[in-house]
C-alpha cells in the first residue's frame, strides 16, 4: 500500500533547479553546488537559496565542514504535489481533463498510450477490490 506523501512546499523555479542539481549530484558543498549550476551566480546567493530550500524542509544540510547539502525529498513527493495543485487548480480535482488534454498531443506515443492503458486497467482492479470489501 502507498504511504501518504509529505506536505511538500511550492517551490520557485530557481529552487526546483537547485532541487534538480541535488537529486542529479547527491550532496554537495556551496562550491560543487555553484561550480555545477554552471552558471555565473554567486558563492553566497548559491549559499542562500540552498538554506532556503533547508528552511523549507526540501533540503538537509550537514553539520560537517564544509556542510554538505543534500535532497530531504524525492522527485516523486515533488511532482506528485505539483500534479495534485495543477488538478485542483485547473479542473476543479478533475482528472479527466487533464488526461484528456494529454492524449489528444500530437507527441503523445505509442509507449506512453500503452502505460495509460496499464494505469486505467490497475486502477479499475483496484476500484473493483474496494467495492467487493464494501459488500
Amino acid at each position: 500500500m502507498n504511504q501518504r506523501p509529505r506536505n511538500v512546499p511550492r517551490l520557485a523555479a530557481g529552487e526546483l533547479e537547485l532541487l534538480q542539481m541535488l537529486w542529479r549530484e547527491g550532496a554537495v558543498t556551496i562550491l560543487e553546488a555553484q561550480k555545477s549550476l554552471g552558471l555565473s551566480i554567486g558563492y553566497t546567493t548559491v549559499q542562500t537559496r540552498l538554506n532556503r530550500l533547508v528552511k523549507k524542509g526540501v533540503a538537509a544540510k550537514s553539520k560537517e565542514r564544509p556542510a554538505k547539502y543534500s535532497a530531504a525529498v524525492t522527485r516523486e513527493e515533488v511532482r506528485d504535489q505539483d500534479l495534485n495543485l495543477l488538478v485542483e487548480r485547473v479542473s476543479e480535482g478533475q482528472i479527466t481533463p487533464l488526461v484528456a488534454h494529454l492524449v489528444n498531443r500530437d507527441s503523445v506515443s505509442p509507449d506512453e498510450l500503452a502505460e495509460l492503458k496499464r494505469l486505467v486497467a490497475d486502477a479499475e482492479k483496484r476500484l473493483k477490490s474496494k467495492w467487493r470489501k464494501e459488500l
